[in-house]
């Protein structure tokens, strides 16, 4: 494997500087897994973001004993949620039971978007509150928290009915801070001009923080449409001295869905991924 990181900021970034940074894996989707944990390594990244997918493909077993003799922290699993599925309670007992043997202190919960022909988007949002209260008693047991992750509302009818963090809040504050929380992404909400109110509001809450940036034009579908920290438009920094205000301590993850930033090497993007960081969010 090839973990040759470029000639930037990873190489000469000191502990301090990225004693924060996490490395969230789908920013570099075609890096295998053993490959990004190398790479984090040889960065000086202390902590790695992993999904479900890639950690299955490889194994889940060899997957924890893979970070874990690496001594990398995870800082969160994604994901969990879509409860619009038939399947969503078992999936999501499953998710738990492999964040908690992956060591990953938070189950990032992406609620799912409106079920099949359906237009009741008050009662879809019920039952993501339902089904939470459903599963947090089984995350309690597990010490993983589960992490509420608003979307951008361009998603709402297919992905995530929960399109704030006004509304991820209303949810998690029925439970314990220490069983659900909230994750302020910032691609989802730097739009909002409520967003630094509810991030005051959050508090403890606050389970996760991810960034990336938004860039124009949006491809075709959208998803696909962030960018490295630094390349778009969010005042990332803001939004981090927000979530620091307001209490927040933990990891600041980089989450990049890009098609472009995708077809870079692996090691490549883990560079620019810490240049951006020092530069736009810290």
């Amino acid at each position: 494997m090839s973990v040759a990181l470029s000639v930037g900021a990873a190489a000469g970034s000191s502990a301090d500087e990225l004693r924060r940074f996490s490395f969230n894996q789908a920013t570099a989707q075609r890096w295998p897994l053993p490959d990004v944990v190398a790479g984090c390594v040889a960065a000086g990244v202390p902590g790695i973001g992993l999904w479900r997918e890639p950690v299955a493909e490889h194994g889940l077993a060899r997957s924890a004993k893979l970070v874990r003799d690496a001594g990398l922290t995870v800082t969160s699993l994604c994901r969990g949620g879509f409860f619009s599925a038939d399947d969503w309670r078992a999936d999501n007992l499953r998710a738990i039971e492999e964040a908690a043997t992956l060591g990953a202190p938070e189950l990032v919960l992406v609620s799912g978007g409106l079920p099949p022909g359906g237009r009741d988007l008050d009662g879809a949002r019920r039952r993501v509150a339902d089904a939470i209260g459903e599963l947090a008693p089984h995350a309690a047991a597990a010490g993983v928290r589960l992490a509420i992750e608003p979307l951008h509302p361009m998603f709402a009818a297919d992905r995530c009915v929960i399109a704030s963090l006004a509304q991820a809040l209303d949810i998690a504050e029925r439970f314990d801070p220490t069983v659900v929380g909230v994750v302020v992404d910032a691609y989802h909400v730097w739009w909002d001009d409520t967003v630094y109110a509810q991030i005051e509001r959050a508090g403890p809450r606050i389970a996760a923080f991810q960034v990336c940036d938004w860039v124009t034009p949006l491809p075709e579908g959208v998803l696909l449409g962030r960018a490295l920290p630094g390349d778009g438009c969010i005042d990332l920094r803001r939004l981090r001295e927000a979530v620091d205000a307001a209490g927040y301590g933990g990891p600041i993850e980089v989450e990049v869905f890009s098609a472009e930033v995708w077809a870079r090497p692996g090691a490549e993007v883990l560079d620019a991924a810490i240049t951006g960081y020092l530069r736009h969010v810290v």
